[in-house]
């Protein structure tokens, strides 16, 4: 085999030297990929966690938003059965108090006050006492009178229907009016669950 000569030797280090530059030069290039895409890694989960804390901020205030507005729902709609209530309460005793007018005209309410009277006197037990009827009641006064035997007064206050008594030597108001009666049903009424407690 024959030697080299000086332009092969140098071509042969070229090639060599070429080589082991290509060679220096990939590997840096691969370390710059590898540390490129560890930076991207690195860039992607730094992303991806800001998004998810985002995403929770997100969904933390609009579950606060969701409850702010459930809450005041909830306050509108208890403000609105409170007046459906009391509107159904008021309709509910003006039926009330027209059937106990209508009742005022029959023949047993004239006999309950007659047993009303006769009890006021019966406790009165001979002691002077003042009876009053209902002004409505006036042109009931002599019947009243009649069957019971008692003198009665027409009050100057209307308390709805029933009558009053008072026996004025122990300061004792006998009180069966019925006025009385409606506004304290009136105000122990309430709705309750879909059925009516009174």
């Amino acid at each position: 085999m024959r030697g080299l000569t000086q332009r092969e030797k140098l071509d042969h280090l070229k090639d060599a030297a070429m080589l082991e530059a290509r060679m220096q030069a990939n590997s840096i290039i691969e370390q710059h990929r590898k540390a490129l895409e560890n930076i991207n890694e690195q860039h992607r989960a730094e992303a991806v966690r800001q998004s998810e804390t985002r995403i929770k901020a997100e969904v933390t205030s609009a579950k606060q938003q969701l409850s702010m507005a459930a809450s005041k729902a909830q306050l509108e709609l208890k403000r609105e059965f409170g007046k459906t209530q009391k509107r159904l309460k008021k309709q509910l005793f003006e039926e009330v108090n027209e059937l106990l007018h209508e009742y005022m005209e029959t023949e047993d309410y004239r006999r309950l006050l007659v047993s009303y009277i006769e009890k006021a006197a019966k406790f009165a037990n001979g002691e002077a006492v003042t009876l009053y009827i209902n002004p409505t009641d006036e042109d009931k006064k002599a019947y009243l009178e009649e069957h019971t035997g008692m003198s009665l007064t027409v009050s100057k206050e209307d308390f709805i229907g029933g009558m009053r008594a008072v026996i004025h030597e122990r300061n004792i108001l006998i009180d069966y009016a019925f006025k009385g009666a409606v506004e304290r049903e009136y105000d122990r009424f309430t709705f309750k669950g879909g059925t009516l407690i009174g």
